[in-house]
């Protein structure tokens, strides 16, 4: 069976949904088409290309679709997407072309307390619990690693704070910034996502809030401690094959009291 996995999302989404995609590439002939960001890190599933490289939005356009994008599709037996379940639109384009389409939700449930990525794993059929785990060569010298960023200024703990825990911790102490994160000028970066797994691989510590670099963190094995709020941590807390701590109540949380879990995850 050749089955296509169509994965859109942040990184955070899409790495939580690594156990999904694995199960479903184990039963078949798998391809993944997922945001740019992600493609190299999922290729270590499937073959994997960026969504907005196939053309695959001008399905739902109500005219036809270019003949390439759907005998692309038409070459699968089975499309499992995450992407176009509320579009009406696309919804309607692939019942037009009669593509082999499953449909599932992109996220779970706000009123669910079951993490996400034991529900992406779960719509496919897999038992949990489901662990993300990205396989990548360590890079650098150790070392903590802060990132003070995410995708929503609500989801940050103050910089100022990140700063006063930076000087409580032992050296080197490495700051990472991504793509549209604001300039800061101890940060190393903005880095390629596989570079950045490499560098976070070796880790001896990550801190940071919720974000997909703290998912990507703790899918590479990395110890973390994720700064959460107020996003609802049993469903997105970062998971991974290494510890993980999670502060909650971020915005009123100490520095020393983020010092004091640092401390007992270095030891």
């Amino acid at each position: 069976m050749k089955r296509l996995l169509i994965r859109p999302g942040g990184i955070g989404d899409c790495l939580l949904c690594a156990p999904a995609l694995e199960f479903l590439a184990r039963e078949a002939e798998a391809e993944i088409w997922a945001p740019a960001a992600v493609v190299r890190l999922l290729a270590r599933i499937a073959p994997a290309r960026a969504i907005s490289s196939t053309g695959l939005d001008l399905v739902e356009i109500g005219s036809e679709a270019p003949r390439a994008v759907v005998e692309r599709l038409q070459a699968f037996d089975e499309i499992v997407s995450w992407y176009g379940a509320n579009r009406g639109q696309f919804r309607e384009g692939v019942a037009r072309y009669g593509l082999p389409f499953r449909f599932l939700e992109a996220l779970p449930p706000r009123e669910g307390e079951t993490h996400a990525a034991d529900f992406f794993l779960k719509q496919v059929g897999g038992e949990p619990p489901a662990v993300p785990g990205i396989e990548v060569e360590r890079e650098g010298a150790g070392g903590v690693y802060i990132h003070p960023f995410s995708g929503s200024a609500k989801k940050n703990w103050p910089l100022e704070k990140f700063r006063a825990l930076a000087a409580r911790l032992p050296g080197p102490v490495h700051w990472v910034r991504g793509e549209e994160d604001p300039a800061l000028e101890e940060a190393i970066g903005p880095m390629e996502l596989e570079d950045l797994a490499r560098r976070l691989a070796g880790a001896r510590l990550y801190v940071g809030n919720d974000s997909g670099v703290s998912h990507l963190a703790a899918a590479v094995g990395a110890p973390v401690v994720a700064l959460f709020g107020p996003t609802d941590a049993r469903v997105w807390a970062p998971r991974g094959r290494g510890r993980v701590e999670v502060v909650t109540e971020m915005k009123d949380v100490s520095v020393e009291r983020v010092v004091g879990v640092c401390e007992q995850m270095l030891r």
